[in-house]
């Protein structure tokens, strides 16, 4: 696999030349300005956060959309924000690429209720950026040399199962105790119940968890005894982005990656905020 190539430093102490000039190292059309619930930006962002340190953001008239890849290229991420959930959005439509941390300590100095307010000043190829009271400009840098967008496969997966955010959660805390990799499966139980079952093996120890169908939010797929084996490492980074209270669909099958797919904000008055995780497997060794 090749590895992310390195991104210029985020500032912009660079003389133009007539090339530089002509490229707009911001976005690919137009311009943008949106205010938003800065919690709801940061919720957003910091699912990213949990695979990447750079971002590339589509800025549609639809609102924003990206995707990304970890460097490793084993996980990957999908996410909107639509426009609707903003309380001002205009966009003629583009791409920014900017520093994922920094722009998430810039929200995370938010107040309960502040609206963040972002408008991109394309002169100066910066995100100037309003948030109760601090004006902050933050430097953009080439999209281009941030790691492309990858192909998210359509995949015919024959398990899925839907559990709650704190369910997942207990899962992947049992197993984290005794070892760095994770099985799901689907099929019966010793009682004859059908069941997912998130599991660990270790050097001297074992553990599972098993939920069965009554307990299971849905559960599909348990005839085809689907089973894959996974980094818990990724599965943990990714399980910060994913409230407890809410509803998480498990799609996997032998040997091949799982999709995790849950709603950030539950719960909310103002709409879903849907992010899709992709995990490669991990091959057992015979």
């Amino acid at each position: 696999m090749s590895t992310p190539e390195t991104t210029p430093d985020d500032t912009d102490a660079q003389t133009e030349t007539d090339t530089d000039a002509e490229m707009d190292l911001t976005t690919t059309a137009g311009g943008f300005a949106c205010k938003i619930d800065a919690a709801d930006l940061e919720t957003y962002l910091e699912a990213y956060a949990t695979l990447v340190d750079e971002m590339k953001l589509n800025i549609t008239p639809e609102g924003f959309t990206a995707r990304a890849v970890d460097p490793a290229n084993v996980a990957m991420i999908d996410e909107t924000l639509p426009a609707d959930r903003f309380e001002h959005y205009s966009s003629t439509g583009g791409t920014i690429g900017f520093n994922l941390d920094r722009l998430l300590n810039i929200l995370g100095m938010a107040e309960t209720g502040d609206r963040a307010e972002l408008e991109l000043d394309q002169e100066t190829r910066k995100l100037q950026i309003q948030l109760g009271g601090l004006s902050y400009t933050l430097a953009l840098i080439d999209p281009d040399s941030i790691r492309a967008e990858p192909d998210i496969p359509e995949l015919d997966l024959a398990a899925e199962a839907t559990i709650t955010g704190a369910q997942f959660d207990r899962g992947l805390t049992a197993v984290d105790m005794i070892t760095d990799h994770l099985t799901l499966r689907v099929g019966e139980t010793d009682d004859g119940e059908e069941a997912l079952v998130i599991e660990g093996e270790g050097d001297t120890d074992d553990v599972d968890l098993e939920l069965t169908g009554e307990e299971c939010l849905g559960l599909a797929g348990v005839d085809s005894e689907a089973e894959s084996l996974f980094s818990l490492d990724f599965l943990k980074d990714m399980n910060k982005a994913i409230p407890k209270s809410t509803e998480v669909t498990l799609r996997f099958d032998d040997e091949h990656p799982v999709m995790i797919e849950f709603d950030a904000l539950p719960n909310d008055d103002d709409g879903e905020l849907p992010v899709r995780f992709m995990l490669a497997p991990r091959i057992k060794s015979e």
